[in-house]
């Protein structure tokens, strides 16, 4: 079986190393011992079973993970070989990943929303000898083309349900325990073995411009990332998170290890259709999250106060435009002037905390990543007494490269670098990053690893963005995404979607306009919003597609956005608007799984409503 250390050798970048303090972890196998030796707790993670949330101790935790490393050596997989997990997040994959770290072996994590043939080239481009599955469904999607992957030697399943093919994983544990027993030591010992610069995980690239890049991550890159970026945040002993993403994002990933760093107690998210009821059922302090979940949890809460009619409506309009003036004095460190403390009282006593009753009462952070967070929202859920700390990083940078401060916060930036990272802005306003985080490179594309990286070694982000006198890290676009008018003008289209989707009656909405005469807006509408206006209005329709189509609703969209843009200049002013009956979604191959859009595929899947704008 090919060992990963012949596709690396020769093309991975230079390092960045750093000095590893006393008592500090230098492998993630330290992290999990650390999990025992020093936060032990009967209950750090968490899950729901039949109505009931079942608690998993530290001791267990570390217990199942060696008998998952022992029972992979006794399967005949050995350190340096892949292993591929593939499920929705829960508590198995975080015991699985631990297993594997203890072993030495990579693991390879995979979205389950990616199709069978994306999962085929993940498996077969890693070289995986074992896949790590959910259960019956999704194996029985994935059979056909597991026959076309010869290096997987082994399936191993979580939710078993009286299948025959291959291991369920308390079989797998069983056989680990039985390793164990008849060779005492042998695991203690290969985990001794693991150092700093191994490889831990190979994530793949969601691919918004061509097909999947694994990013080879090391136990070093992932645990300085890990110590350095937790100073900025302040998780602690007491604090229980809510784990809402999942665990194939690096984003999430990184969380679950900082919460077991940090000593927390973590409960899983039974999906996230039942966030709202999980918040109330599990009283977290801290929340992780990408902006869509911020913004729907806001729409359902503008959703309720219209439904309870023109008063409560009124109500929170009022409430969350106190709340954003409010926001905006105690951000810049003014005095607050006494009648807007007045006014933020009754706003807080009478709208916001009913919020946080919804959040389950006790939440004190809100950490936001994986895209930008619309800055009003920043500004509104401040005001409630919700704060959101923005960051930003990719898989590539293990994630974290820059977090903001609670005590400093400033809405619009995603914050300063962490320690021992360091940014620089290339001349054409493309983002570098140096530190012990970068990744080692992309696994069997050399040349792709060195595309990103310049001459002195600065891993190149594809991000545009700017850094103020003081350090603070404004993110503008996606280089890659930036487009040109036929009349030679460079469009920046993140900002100005940003801005557009501020509007209570716009879902989602991306820009097009590449080698046009002038920009247009593709916009899937806030449904409830939308309807409820056209019944205030008496504007009668007998489905979506007329909806989309009525000129009322045309203009009003174009209203819209002529009131949310107003500082564009005039070769970015949206010329035409189309609404869109779907939703983008990753199941229509819009969005990646982590939730970015994928322009190329809309350009092509839209293509006759975007002739249409410039006939």
């Amino acid at each position: 079986m090919k060992r990963v250390s012949e596709n690396i050798e020769r093309h991975e970048p230079v390092p960045v190393h750093r000095p590893i303090a006393p008592n500090e972890p230098a492998t993630l196998v330290d992290v999990f011992t650390l999990v025992v030796r020093e936060n032990k707790r009967p209950d750090t993670l968490n899950y729901k079973k039949d109505g009931r949330w079942v608690s998993v101790s530290s001791d267990e935790i570390l217990a199942r993970a060696k008998n998952i490393a022992a029972g992979l050596h006794a399967i005949g997989i050995r350190r340096g070989d892949r292993v591929a997990l593939l499920s929705e997040s829960r508590v198995e994959w975080t015991l699985t990943d631990a297993g594997c770290i203890f072993g030495g072996v990579i693991d390879v994590p995979i979205y389950p929303t990616l199709t069978p043939p994306q999962v085929r080239y993940i498996l077969n481009d890693s070289g995986a000898s074992a896949l790590f599955i959910e259960g019956r469904a999704k194996f029985d999607e994935l059979k056909a083309i597991l026959g076309e992957c010869p290096q997987v030697e082994h399936v191993v399943h979580f939710n078993p349900d009286g299948m025959s093919e291959g291991l369920s994983l308390a079989q797998l544990e069983r056989l680990g325990s039985e390793f164990q027993q008849q060779n005492p030591g042998a695991l203690d010992q290969l985990a001794h073995q693991i150092a700093p610069d191994d490889l831990a995980t190979i994530i793949y690239t969601s691919g918004t411009t061509g097909e999947p890049k694994g990013v080879m991550l090391t136990h070093s890159n992932i645990v300085t990332n890990l110590v350095d970026s937790s100073g900025h945040l302040s998780f602690d002993v007491h604090d229980i998170a809510l784990s809402v993403l999942p665990l194939s994002h690096v984003f999430e990933r990184q969380a679950m290890y900082m919460y077991l760093y940090r000593g927390m107690s973590v409960y899983f998210a039974e999906s996230l259709q039942t966030i709202g009821p999980n918040l109330r059922e599990v009283s977290p302090t801290i929340l992780v999250g990408v902006p869509r979940i911020f913004e729907k949890i806001y729409d359902r809460i503008q959703e309720r106060a219209a439904e309870a009619g023109k008063f409560a409506a009124t109500m929170l309009a009022w409430s969350v435009s106190v709340g954003r003036e409010y926001a905006k004095y105690k951000l810049a460190h003014r005095p607050v002037p006494l009648f807007l403390k007045l006014k933020h009282a009754i706003a807080s006593k009478l709208v916001f905390s009913k919020w946080h009753t919804a959040f389950g009462g006790r939440i004190r952070l809100l950490v936001s990543g994986g895209a930008a967070l619309p800055e009003d929202l920043g500004y509104i859920y401040f005001g409630a007494g919700i704060p959101i700390i923005q960051g930003y990083g990719l898989t590539e940078t293990s994630p974290v490269i820059t977090t903001s401060h609670l005590d400093a916060l400033r809405i619009g930036t995603v914050g300063t670098p962490i320690p021992n990272v360091d940014i620089r802005i290339a001349a054409d306003g493309e983002i570098e990053v140096r530190g012990p985080n970068i990744m080692r490179g992309y696994y069997n594309k050399p040349e792709e690893t060195r595309a990103v990286f310049t001459d002195d070694g600065w891993f190149k982000t594809g991000d545009i963005g700017a850094m103020d006198a003081d350090g603070y890290l404004t993110i503008t676009d996606r280089k890659k995404e930036l487009f040109k008018t036929s009349g030679g003008k460079y469009i920046s289209p993140q900002p100005i979607e940003q801005a557009i989707k501020a509007s209570r009656f716009v879902n989602q909405v991306v820009l097009v306009g590449s080698e046009r005469k002038f920009p247009a807006a593709l916009i899937v509408p806030n449904w409830e919003q939308l309807e409820s206006y056209c019944k205030l209005k008496g504007i009668e329709v007998q489905n979506r597609r007329e909806l989309c189509e009525h000129p009322r609703i045309i203009d009003l969209l174009e209203r819209q956005i002529d009131r949310l843009t107003p500082n564009l200049a005039r070769y970015e002013k949206i010329k035409k608007v189309a609404l869109l009956e779907n939703e983008f979604t990753i199941e229509g191959g819009e969005l990646t799984p982590t939730l970015k859009i994928k322009r190329r595929v809309i350009d092509q899947k839209y293509r006759d409503v975007i002739e249409k704008f410039y006939d």
